[in-house]
């Protein structure tokens, strides 16, 4: 190719972005991970924490160690859906997750947001979730570049277990 990009091929994750092993888009209440999920006890499910209107979960398919989702009860897909007092619950518990994941784990940063509707990469569009992701200085590396794989040094019901536990600490 005459450009001056370097591409870096993974045809391997042509059978994900096609659905293939990846969980249910979530379009509606019966096969909606997070419809699910609360219903469970707190372990099955790996949810860490509940309010009122919204919970928070561990990510099944993590970022880094302590990836966090917060999510609404309620099915709904678009952030302009939701009520003022989801809102305010959902910005609630992305600080406390915040606090909690520092306590526990001494994540230098954040990354915090939302993909809305599947074209933004949103795995479940149908149910709005925010993602409270922590980072390190230096949790970039080679290995899911190169080797494929993401390095995550603890099980999700042991970083459950940890966060959940420090929930209300902090």
């Amino acid at each position: 190719m005459g450009d001056a990009w370097d591409r870096l091929y993974t045809p391997h994750r042509l059978a994900y972005l096609q659905g293939e092993g990846k969980p249910a888009t979530g379009e509606s209440g019966d096969e909606c991970p997070f419809c699910r999920a609360p219903g469970l006890p707190e372990a099955e499910g790996l949810v860490a924490a509940r309010g009122t209107v919204a919970y928070v979960v561990l990510n099944l398919y993590p970022y880094n160690a302590g990836h966090l989702l917060v999510c609404p009860y309620r099915h709904v897909a678009d952030y302009t859906e939701l009520t003022d007092a989801e809102v305010a619950e959902i910005g609630a518990l992305t600080q406390q997750a915040m606090r909690v994941v520092r306590h526990v784990s001494g994540a230098h940063g954040f990354n915090i947001g939302m993909n809305q509707g599947a074209v933004s990469g949103a795995g479940i569009a149908g149910h709005l979730h925010q993602h409270v992701v922590p980072r390190w200085g230096g949790d970039s590396n080679f290995m899911p570049i190169i080797a494929g794989t993401k390095v995550i040094p603890q099980l999700l019901a042991e970083t459950r277990d940890l966060l959940a536990h420090a929930w209300e600490r902090c």
